[in-house]
Parts: C-alpha cells; sequence; structure tokens
C-alpha cells in the first residue's frame, strides 16, 4: 500500500511521521547511553539512578532505545496497513516529549523516587500500545494486531523492572522478559520483511531460486521460540527452558536457510536483515547451552547475542531502509552505511567473544567503540534527511 498523505501544516518535517523523531532520538541515545556506560561501569561517572549501574545501562538500552525504534518503526508501519493517516505533528512531539520524560527521571530517580519515576517512564509504552491499538483498531487491521503483544510484553517488563529493582535491589526476570519480547518482535517483523525485501530485490536483479513465504512453519517457530523465552524469562536455569531454546534455534536456522539470503552479497541492504536474523538462532542456541553446560557456555554471552546482535543489528537496518525509501531517496547503500553496517555486526562479536573471555577487557572495550560508532555514524548520516522534507517534496518546492 503506498505511503499515505500527510495532513497539510506548518510543523516541521521530523514531526511528519514516527520514524523521523525516534529514528533521530533512538540514534543518538543508543551511541550516548554506550558512551557513558563504560566510565559508569568503572566507577568513574555516576547517575543518580536508584538503578544499579548495570540495570541503569540494561534499563536504557532495552526502555530506551528499543523502545524508541519500536515506536518509529509502529508509526511508520501502520498507517501503510491501515490506510489512516498518520500519528503527527502535536500528538507525535508529546509522544517523543513523553519518551524524554522518561529517560530524565530514570537519570534522576534516586531524588524523584521510584514509583513516580515507574509512573513516568511506563507512560510512553503505554501511550504507544494505546496509540497504535487504536489506530489499528479504527483501521479495522485486526491481523496485525498480534504484532502489539510483544509490545505489551515490552511494557509489561519495564514496569517489572522498575518494581524487582526497588523491592530486590537488581533486576531480574524482568530484563530477560524485555530482552524476549525484543526479540520476538524480530521474529515477527523480520519474518515478514526479510523474506519480502528479498524476493522484490531478486526477481528484479537475480531471477531463480526465491525466499519461502511466510507460513505455518514460521508461526510454529515463532510460538515455540516465545515459549521458550519465556520459560528463560521464568525459568532460566531448567533443563525443559534449554530444551526449548535449542529447539527454536533450530527452527529459526532452517527458517533462515529458507529465505535465499545467500543469494544477496550484491545488495548490503538485504544482506545485512539476514545477518542480523543470524544472530536469532545464534542467541537461543548459547542461551539452551549455558542450562546445560553453563561452566562452559556463559549466560551473559546469549544476552548479548540477542541483544547487540539480534536486536541492534535488526533495528538499525531496518532503521537505515525506512529512512530511505521513506525519504523518497534510492534503496542503496552508501559506503558510509556499509560501514555502520560492519561495526555492529562486529560490536555483536566483540561482546559475545567478551562475554567468553571476561579477563580480556580490550574485547568489551572494542565492542563498545564499535556499537558507538555504527549508532552515531546512523544520526550523521541519516540525521539531516530525518528532519528534512520527503525529497521530491523539496524538489518541487524548489521549482515552483
Amino acid at each position: 500500500m503506498a505511503i499515505p498523505r500527510t495532513r497539510p501544516s506548518t510543523y516541521p518535517a521530523v514531526l511528519s511521521y514516527g520514524f523521523r523523531p525516534f529514528f533521530l532520538i533512538g540514534s543518538l541515545y543508543g551511541g550516548a547511553a554506550m558512551l557513558f556506560w563504560l566510565p559508569l561501569f568503572y566507577g568513574r561517572l555516576e547517575t543518580s539512578s536508584s538503578f544499579s549501574p548495570v540495570d541503569w545501562h540494561i534499563h536504557e538500552l532495552l526502555f530506551g532505545y528499543v523502545a524508541a525504534v519500536v515506536t518509529g518503526f509502529l508509526l511508520t508501519a501502520i498507517p501503510n496497513w491501515t490506510g489512516r493517516l498518520p500519528v503527527q505533528g502535536l500528538p507525535l512531539l508529546g509522544l517523543v516529549l513523553l519518551w524524554s520524560a522518561g529517560r530524565f527521571i530514570v537519570f534522576f530517580s534516586a531524588q524523584a523516587g521510584w514509583l513516580l519515576s515507574a509512573v513516568i517512564d511506563c507512560a510512553f509504552l503505554l501511550a504507544v500500545v494505546a496509540a497504535a491499538a487504536t489506530e489499528i483498531i479504527a483501521g479495522r487491521n485486526w491481523r496485525n494486531l498480534k504484532v502489539l503483544v510483544p509490545v505489551t510484553a515490552l511494557l509489561a517488563a519495564n514496569m517489572m523492572f522498575h518494581a524487582e529493582a526497588h523491592y530486590q535491589g537488581v533486576s531480574d526476570i524482568s530484563r530477560r522478559l524485555g530482552l524476549g519480547a525484543a526479540v520476538v518482535l524480530v521474529m515477527i517483523i523480520g519474518g515478514r520483511i526479510i523474506p519480502s525485501f528479498t524476493r522484490n530485490w531478486l526477481v528484479r536483479e537475480r531471477p531463480g531460486r526465491l525466499p519461502v513465504t511466510f507460513g505455518r512453519f514460521d508461526v510454529g517457530t515463532i510460538a515455540l521460540s516465545a515459549a521458550g523465552l519465556s520459560a528463560w524469562a521464568f525459568f532460566p536455569t531448567l533443563s525443559g527452558t534449554g530444551a526449548v531454546l535449542i529447539a527454536g534455534a533450530v527452527l529459526n536456522a532452517i527458517r533462515l536457510a529458507r529465505w535465499a539470503g545467500d543469494r544477496t552479497l550484491r545488495d548490503p541492504l538485504v544482506l545485512v536483515l539476514h545477518v542480523a536474523f543470524a544472530f536469532v538462532p545464534l542467541g537461543l542456541l548459547i542461551a539452551g547451552l549455558a542450562v546445560f553446560v553453563p561452566e562452559r557456555v556463559p549466560a551473559v554471552a546469549g544476552i548479548h547475542a540477542f541483544g547487540v546482535g539480534a536486536v541492534a543489528c535488526m533495528t538499525l537496518a531496518v532503521m537505515t531502509r525506512a529512512t530511505l525509501g521513506h525519504t523518497g531517496r534510492e534503496l542503496r547503500a552508501s559506503t558510509g552505511t556499509c560501514g555502520i553496517f560492519a561495526a555492529v555486526v562486529l560490536a555483536a562479536i566483540f561482546r559475545i567473544a567478551a562475554a567468553f573471555a571476561p579477563t580480556e577487557a580490550v574485547l568489551l572495550h572494542i565492542s563498545a567503540a564499535l556499537w558507538i560508532a555504527s549508532f552515531v555514524g546512523f544520526a550523521g548520516l541519516f540525521g539531516v534527511m530525518l528532519v528534512r522534507p520527503r525529497l521530491q517534496v523539496r524538489q518541487s518546492r524548489t521549482a515552483a
């Protein structure tokens, strides 16, 4: 479906579509939060947060960065699903300010109090779920309501995170629940867009074997994997949890193999989607093995295969493609774009390696530097596109 026309208005272009402000602030915050993290971890900097340093790091990447990017994606995709006009202008600005208030209150939660901080912070995802559900229902696009299930789980995890951190002193179940919800989103959305974009490119450029379309196998794989991730959140050491996670890894690897990713080497914008999704079965496998052989396979390796690998790589890939397409640019990866893709993938590899070799601090530092380069690099390459009008609109105005 074509992108719906926006309402005539006097507000800036950055408030015309959800992807514009949220991809920009999400990428900048993702880079800044990591830049702040290592000095915080080593005790050279402090927050005024009631969260421990590790909890602040986890919370802000999950419920700060990921929540921003997911919101940008949903507010841009839903108008295409429903044919309705997008959330824009003052309502969109309100969501941006609510997200920003959450980041501020979490940073100063030691002064504000945990309950007020929780209410303000969780209000953002609650507003996003409400806005998205309203638009999907109004457009009678019932089949896409399922996308809101993991987003609602992300909201529930955020609520639980604040409660756990306050009453237990550290998050536990909530951090895995939030990460699991993000991975399920990758499995659902990735399972739709990866074969679709791959098929479109192959039909145009390399006729031949095409990806298998989304079907019952994908539904069953997602259901099994979601069950494994739910069990991992609540019962991370049970052997049954490990078995389901490993089964999910095998099935997701089969899913990925069915999408003809090996035929997309000439298009980095498509190839990176396959590479990002590969971290899903890898994370499931590592998390499953960590249940059975924790002395050899650290659980933190699976966490970062999910977080830095599947989630960060996929979100950066989707942000890049969506920004190019929705601002009227050609879907072609520049040298700089290829650079940020390489940086985020390498960041994931080095972070997983650092989990297996915790005494080698240089691996952690390299991963952090690559992460910062990828997200700050995205803001540098695409920030101007995000704040300016769609390309053909600017050209028509200039011609006039």
